[in-house]
């Protein structure tokens, strides 16, 4: 009787093996040894994504309480920066404003002139065709 509650009790796998040696009730036990086997592997992969997932939300929440506490900690210190930078602020000196004044104007007068130059016509090296003085 040992041997049936042993038959009763087979793994997927044994009753695969099992089917494949016997030819009588050799299609019964290679279906149900072939959905066990399915079965198993289904469930193999889905806990294994199951603890993947687990363990990536587990990571992105670490991640994300890195990234946290480093921008708190920015906005902690920014009141800080922010007098340290009001304090190096410094005014451009006089000097340098004139010669950036000047040197803004010269550039101006120089583009002024390229430009009224190219809408002049060039005069002509001939001599003009028609009498330039009117006759009374």
């Amino acid at each position: 009787m040992s041997s049936k509650t042993k038959a009763d009790r087979l793994t997927s796998r044994e009753r695969f093996a099992r089917g494949m040696k016997h030819s009588a009730s050799g299609p019964v036990d290679l279906t149900w040894g072939a959905a066990g086997l399915g079965l198993t592997s289904a469930r193999s992969t889905a806990a294994w994504l199951g603890s993947r997932y687990a363990k990536g939300r587990r990571a992105a929440k670490e991640a994300l309480e890195t990234e946290l506490a480093a921008a708190q900690e920015v906005v902690a210190s920014l009141p800080a920066v922010y007098q340290e930078a009001r304090r190096a602020r410094r005014r451009p000196r006089p000097l340098v404003l004139a010669v950036a004044a000047v040197g803004v104007l010269a550039v101006g007068g120089v583009a002024f002139s390229i430009i009224r130059r190219s809408t002049q016509p060039d005069p002509s090296p001939r001599p003009p065709s028609v009498e330039v003085t009117p006759k009374p």
